[in-house]
């Protein structure tokens, strides 16, 4: 099996999706899934533009949606920081900005949390551009209490399987993202998307964790579970464990840790 290029020690880490592509494109502020780890949240928080109560509500980017597209150079990430919802009104958005970024001859991949008929839909609306087009699906456990508690309005595993399992039947270029891995050890996750991915699996670990002291009795269990997931001897044991898979890359979020630990 092909072996995964051992990082330089000074690399520094990619800035925000650049590992992924060279682009990226979002119609809407907020998002659904309202994920307790959400970068695209802390920001949005940090900056005073949403609220954690109104992050999840989400609102449509008028300036974006009624641009234009010309053909970009390398590759779009659609989106980046939102999910594409069957909510009326959003759901119309997403398809439209996706249809102008396919229809401009741009390379797009699509990343999304997935629910099953959001991709039917896309399928549907946009086959003639399968060779323009990859999903890459983020799928963060086999547990659906984790992802209840840490992805509260997301799909559950089995809605993300079956729409991973249906686009590949449907022969479009497939991924998977398992960042952050919320599993303890997400090996079997691993060989349960495998057989369906047509190209990558990134796993990546979680980067923004609040200490303990700030957080409630009963969030407490959750969060001191995944730092323990991310402690330098466990990624080692996951790296050492995963890296000879030819599909397997991990996100810089882990090798970087690795690295600077002079462990690889």
């Amino acid at each position: 099996m092909k072996e995964i290029c051992k990082p330089k020690i000074d690399r520094k880490v990619t800035a925000g999706t650049r590992e992924w592509a060279d682009h990226n494109i979002n119609c809407i502020i907020g998002c659904l899934n309202d994920c307790r780890y959400c970068y695209a949240k802390l920001m949005a928080r940090r900056f005073r533009r949403e609220t954690y109560e109104t992050w999840s509500m989400m609102k449509i980017r008028k300036k974006v949606v009624d641009r234009s597209f010309s053909k970009m150079a390398g590759r779009v990430m659609f989106p980046s920081s939102h999910d594409i919802v069957d909510i009326p009104g959003i759901r119309e958005v997403c398809f439209n900005t996706l249809g102008k970024l396919l229809e401009s001859n741009n390379e797009v991949l699509v990343t999304t949390k997935p629910r099953f008929s959001i991709i039917q839909q896309i399928d549907e609306l946009y086959s003639a551009y399968k060779k323009s087009l990859q999903f890459r699906f983020t799928i963060t456990s086999i547990d659906n209490s984790l992802l209840r508690f840490w992805e509260p309005n997301a799909p559950l595993f089995e809605e993300r399987l079956d729409s991973l399992k249906y686009a590949f039947d449907r022969k479009y270029r497939t991924s998977v993202s398992i960042e952050p891995f919320l599993d303890k050890n997400p090996q079997l996750l691993v060989s349960m998307v495998e057989p369906f991915c047509t190209e990558s699996i990134w796993i990546g670990k979680m980067n923004y964790i609040p200490s303990e002291s700030t957080l409630t009795s009963d969030l407490q269990p959750f969060y001191s579970a995944v730092r323990k997931n991310y402690e330098i001897d466990h990624l080692l044991q996951i790296y050492n464990d995963l890296r000879n898979f030819q599909k397997i890359k991990f996100k810089d979020s882990v090798t970087i840790k690795l690295s600077n630990h002079g462990l690889i």
